[in-house]
């Protein structure tokens, strides 16, 4: 492996993030609740993580303001025009799979 220091690695780190955002904004069509029963995380969770780094660091980010980072627009908006009404047995699985706290 090459050579990486903590710097070039939280750079690299930070452009990954920045990639896995603008594709999951660029496709809409996969909704939250297949990316959640299949790989066990969605765009919510992603701002969850995102908020609970800022606030780590003393930055004081709302729910909505990241989720708003994630999406590229607020929630209700994205919801609106991008999501689709999900089967009884999506909605099992996603039961199933979702991560304890997301259940409040």
């Amino acid at each position: 492996m090459a050579d990486i220091d903590a710097k070039m690695r939280q750079e690299l780190e930070a452009a990954a993030f920045r990639r896995l955002v603008a594709h999951l904004r660029a496709s809409p069509q996969v909704q939250n609740i297949d990316l959640m029963n299949l790989s066990g995380f969605c765009r919510n969770c992603l701002a969850n993580w995102y908020r609970d780094a800022a606030n780590e660091k003393g930055v004081d980010l709302s729910k909505e303001a990241s989720r708003e980072i994630v999406y590229g627009m607020p929630y209700e908006t994205w919801k609106e025009k991008h999501q689709k009404e999900a089967s009884a047995e999506k909605l099992a699985r996603f039961e199933e799979v979702r991560p304890p706290e997301s259940r409040d």
